[in-house]
């Protein structure tokens, strides 16, 4: 039986970890009591002890915990931004061809929720020569609350709350989102897209969207072109999936996948002017679905154990 860690187990991808692992007869979860839950050393006891520690915590306190384990058999997931483009961590989605370096990694680094919607559309066009490493490229990424964690939450659940959180919010509107590195790095493009974020008065899902023309295309193709590339790349993938090219045409709704842990690429528009849609949930395949499909990779059993497909 694995023993399991999760350090931060309190904020939101912890506890939603937590309450999907402790279901499971193949896990031991290591628990710490409450008035050690920031002491040092009793971390660092129970990470060395363990055989896989989440890391559900800021950026620098994920660095910070990083460090304190020392036994080479412990495998960290860290779903923080701050090992997403650390050459020395393996970048944790495996439906890019990486499962073979999750599986001996001992330190992988969880993908960002808009991030992950981003990549899953981009990687595939850019390593078939659909869009070149120098593409300018745009993107809208619509997201859930809960994706911004405890504080968040309670603003929007407030039976109080200010008309504003009633209606969209775009954010990070200064281009300086921080899973913007982690996107040009992971789909090896130049040029940071022109990235807009937005949260909106509903709990959980996402839909990433990129647009692209004609023009931007590396070397003449169709909407039919592009949907078969994306299909071919992920096909036989469990997690994610393109929906069918003459799937009907019609709204799409960023909530549609709440409660899973898969992904769906939409395809949609015309020979001159396409949209791709990524839909996931925020909490799943954007949080900690992905870091428990991690998790079951590197301990070796099936990807989809425990998870909501």
């Amino acid at each position: 039986m694995a023993k399991v860690f999760i350090d931060g187990s309190a904020g939101t991808t912890g506890l939603e970890i937590h309450q999907r692992l402790k279901e499971r007869s193949d896990i031991q979860l290591l628990q710490i009591s409450e008035e050690l839950r920031k002491d040092p050393a009793e971390r660092k006891r129970l990470m060395n002890e363990a055989d896989v520690v989440f890391l559900c915590l800021p950026d620098q306190a994920a660095i910070e915990a990083a460090a304190l384990v020392d036994n080479p058999d412990t495998c960290i997931i860290d779903a923080s931004t701050a090992h997403r483009t650390n050459p020395e961590w393996t970048y944790g989605f495996a439906e890019l061809g990486l499962e073979e370096e999750i599986a001996k990694a001992k330190r992988i680094a969880n993908p960002g929720c808009h991030a992950t919607g981003f990549i899953s559309i981009v990687y595939p066009l850019v390593k078939s020569g659909l869009l070149d490493k120098d593409a300018l490229l745009t993107c809208v990424s619509l997201t859930g609350y809960t994706g911004g964690g405890k504080k968040m939450i309670a603003d929007y659940e407030a039976e109080d709350k200010p008309a504003q959180l009633c209606s969209p919010a775009l954010y990070a509107v200064g281009q300086s989102h921080k899973h913007l590195p982690e996107m040009m790095k992971v789909c090896g493009i130049e040029n940071a897209p022109v990235f807009c974020p937005v949260v909106d008065d509903y709990a959980r899902g996402m839909a990433t969207t990129v647009m692209l023309h004609k023009g931007q295309l590396a070397r003449e193709a169709s909407l039919q072109d592009i949907w078969q590339t994306l299909a071919d790349f992920y096909k036989g993938r469990k997690l994610v999936a393109v929906r069918e090219k003459d799937a009907p045409a019609g709204s799409i709704y960023a909530n549609t996948r709440a409660g899973l842990d898969s992904l769906e690429i939409i395809v949609n528009g015309n020979d001159d002017r396409i949209t791709i849609t990524a839909l996931f949930d925020n909490l799943g395949k954007g949080a900690s679905g992905a870091a428990i499909q991690n998790m079951n990779i590197a301990l070796g059993v099936e990807e989809t154990t425990g998870l909501n497909v």
